[in-house]
C-alpha cells in the first residue's frame, strides 16, 4: 500500500470516482485503484524519533573521538569505531533487503553516515594528521556521497551534502575571509545543488528533492548575507578554491540545462541570476557604513536588498507551489522573514525608538506575511 498526503488522496478519490460516473472503470475496479492507497503524513513520530536518536548516537561517537579514548591505542580506537560503523553499514542494508519499516532502514543508514565521520576522524588522529583540517570534513562528505549513491539512500546523501557544504566553506573562507567570498561561496554551492537536482529529475527523485532544498536554501542564504550592509569585500583577491567551485558550478549548469526540463532550466536561470545580484549588492558599498547613523544611500541599499531578497522568495514560492513542495515555501517565507527583521535592525533601528521599530517591524511582517500568502494561494489556484 502507498502511504499519501491527505489531500493528494482526496484529489485521487475525486478523480477515481468522476471516471466510474463517466463509465470508465466499474465500481470495483475503482474500489480497488482506491485500496492501495492510504492517507498518512511524511514526517512520523515515529520516523523523527528515530531519525534524532541516530543523530544523537552519531554525535556520541564522534564525542569520544574527539576526547582520544586515552584508555585505548590508536590502532584499537580506529578497530572500534570502524567495527561499530561497518554494523551500522551492514545492519542497515540488512534490515531493507528484509523490507524492514523504512524509518527504521533510514536511521541505520543516518548511523553509518555519522559514523565514517567518526571514523575518517580517528584514522587521521593515529596518522598524526591535525584534527582541524578541512580536509577532514571533505573526506567525510565524500565516503557519505559515495555511501548514499551505492546504496541509493536519501539519509546518507543529506549528511554528505552538509558535511560537503561545511567543507567548502571552511575551505574558502579560511583562505581568504571576506564577505565577498561568503556571498559567492554559499550562492555558488546552492547553484551547483540546483544544477545536480536537474541532473536527478528523472532518474532519482527522492536525490532530487534533497539537492533541489539544499541549492534553494543556499541560494537563498546567499541573497541574505549579501543584503547585510557594511560587508567586507576583503583586500586580497578572490582565493584560487573559490575560483575552480565556480567553473565547476558553471559545467554542473551546463549539464543541468541539457538535461532538464523547461521549469529546472528556469529555476538554474533564476539561481544564475541570484549569485549575480548576490554579488552586485556585496560589491554595491554605498560608503562607510555607519550603523549608529546610516545615511540615505545606506537606506536606498537596504531597500533594494529586502527588494531583492523578496523577489527571490516569491519566485521560490512559486517554484515550491508548482512542486507541490511544503519545505520550499517554508524556506521562501523564512528567507523573507529574516531578510526583513535584519534590515530593520541594521538600518531603521537608529532612526526609530525600540517601540517605533518593533511596531513598524510588527507591521511589516504582517503585510509582507499576507500578500505572500495571498500570492502563493493565486499561483496555486492558477495551476
Amino acid at each position: 500500500m502507498t502511504t499519501t498526503t491527505p489531500a493528494r488522496l482526496s484529489w485521487l478519490t475525486g478523480e477515481v470516482r468522476s471516471w466510474q460516473a463517466a463509465g470508465l472503470i466499474g465500481e470495483d475496479q475503482a474500489d480497488t485503484i482506491l485500496a492501495g492507497y492510504s492517507a498518512g503524513h511524511r514526517l512520523s513520530l515515529v520516523r523523527l524519533l528515530l531519525a534524532v536518536g541516530a543523530c544523537f548516537v552519531g554525535i556520541g561517537v564522534l564525542w569520544l573521538v574527539a576526547a582520544n579514548l586515552e584508555s585505548l591505542s590508536p590502532s584499537a580506537r580506529v578497530l572500534l569505531v570502524g567495527a561499530v560503523w561497518l554494523a551500522a553499514l551492514v545492519g542497515g542494508e540488512v534490515l531493507h533487503a528484509r523490507s524492514a519499516p523504512t524509518p527504521v532502514v533510514g536511521a541505520a543508514r543516518l548511523l553509518a553516515a555519522l559514523l565514517i565521520g567518526a571514523l575518517v576522524l580517528q584514522a587521521a588522529q593515529s596518522l598524526q594528521v591535525p584534527a582541524y583540517e578541512p580536509f577532514l570534513i571533505g573526506c567525510w562528505a565524500a565516503a557519505a556521497l559515495v555511501h548514499a549513491y551505492v546504496v541509493r539512500a536519501v539519509a546518507p546523501l543529506v549528511v554528505g551534502v552538509v558535511a560537503g557544504t561545511g567543507y567548502t566553506l571552511w575551505a574558502v573562507l579560511g583562505s581568504a575571509p571576506s564577505g565577498l567570498a561568503l556571498g559567492l561561496t554559499l550562492a555558488a554551492v546552492g547553484l551547483a545543488a540546483t544544477a545536480l537536482a536537474a541532473v536527478h529529475d528523472t532518474g532519482s527523485p527522492g536525490f532530487a528533492r534533497v539537492w533541489r532544498l539544499s541549492g534553494t536554501g543556499l541560494l537563498l542564504l546567499s541573497l541574505v548575507v549579501a543584503a547585510v550592509p557594511g560587508l567586507d569585500l576583503g583586500a586580497d583577491p578572490l582565493p584560487l578554491d573559490l575560483v575552480v567551485g565556480l567553473v565547476a558550478t558553471a559545467l554542473l549548469v551546463g549539464a543541468g540545462l541539457l538535461v532538464g526540463d523547461r521549469l529546472a532550466r528556469a529555476e538554474l536561470a533564476g539561481g544564475t541570476l541570484a549569485v549575480a545580484l548576490g554579488a552586485g549588492l556585496v560589491v554595491w558599498q554605498v560608503g562607510e557604513y555607519a550603523a549608529s547613523d546610516p545615511t540615505a544611500t545606506d537606506v536606498v541599499r537596504a531597500i533594494a536588498g529586502l527588494a531583492v531578497c523578496a523577489t527571490a522568495a516569491v519566485a521560490v514560492a512559486v517554484v515550491g507551489t508548482w512542486r507541490e513542495s511544503t519545505a520550499l515555501v517554508a524556506l521562501a517565507t523564512l528567507a523573507l522573514v529574516t531578510t526583513t527583521a535584519l534590515q530593520a535592525f541594521t538600518v531603521f533601528a537608529p532612526v526609530l525608538t525600540g517601540a517605533w521599530l518593533f511596531l513598524l517591524l510588527g507591521a511589516l511582517l504582517v503585510g509582507v506575511g499576507l500578500g505572500f500568502d495571498r500570492l502563493r494561494r493565486q499561483v496555486a489556484t492558477a495551476l
